[in-house]
């Protein structure tokens, strides 16, 4: 068996005037996350993981900010995209780790319905995915509430 694992790690500064977008959902907050796509920090930290386990590079290389076809585009897609571009290089995700580090609004009551949205996006069932939510206790920027980052584990199988 040929399994591989990738690490992937993201941040986006919270502004106004924004939605606000975590692990493919819409959230209520007064705050959203600035970016060329939609920013949802979540998807962009998973997505980079599976690229570095398939070593296939990363988000900014393959969805690059600097592209017209990217901007405000829902990272579902990009999701997807890297699912498929994946499977077209003889790998099946085997499962994802992640943890969404934010002092507001609480992720704990909507950690399920990410899951929900993703695992289909990666054609994997939902125990494949486990999402976690913590704050930095107010310190750093994520404390201060200027931004939210995320972390992703991801494990992938060479399916030929």
């Amino acid at each position: 068996m040929n399994i591989r694992i990738g690490m992937g790690y993201d941040v986006h500064r919270l502004v106004a005037d924004r939605p606000l977008y975590i692990g493919g959902i819409r959230l209520e907050h007064q705050l959203g996350l600035l970016g060329h796509s939609d920013a949802d920090v979540l998807i962009h930290a998973i997505c980079d993981a599976l690229l570095g386990a398939a070593n296939l590079r990363d988000i900014g290389f393959q969805f690059p900010d600097t592209s017209a076809e990217f901007k405000g585009i829902d990272s579902k897609i990009l999701l997807r995209r890297t699912t498929d571009l994946l499977h077209s290089n003889g790998y099946r995700i085997g499962n994802i780790d992640a943890t969404v580090c934010a002092e507001r609004p609480k992720l704990n009551p909507h950690i399920e319905q990410m899951k929900q949205t993703l695992a289909p996006l990666m054609d994997v069932d939902p125990e494949a995915v486990s999402l976690k939510a913590t704050t930095t206790e107010r310190l750093g920027f994520t404390g201060r509430e200027e931004g939210v980052s995320a972390y992703a584990v991801a494990l992938i199988e060479k399916t030929v």
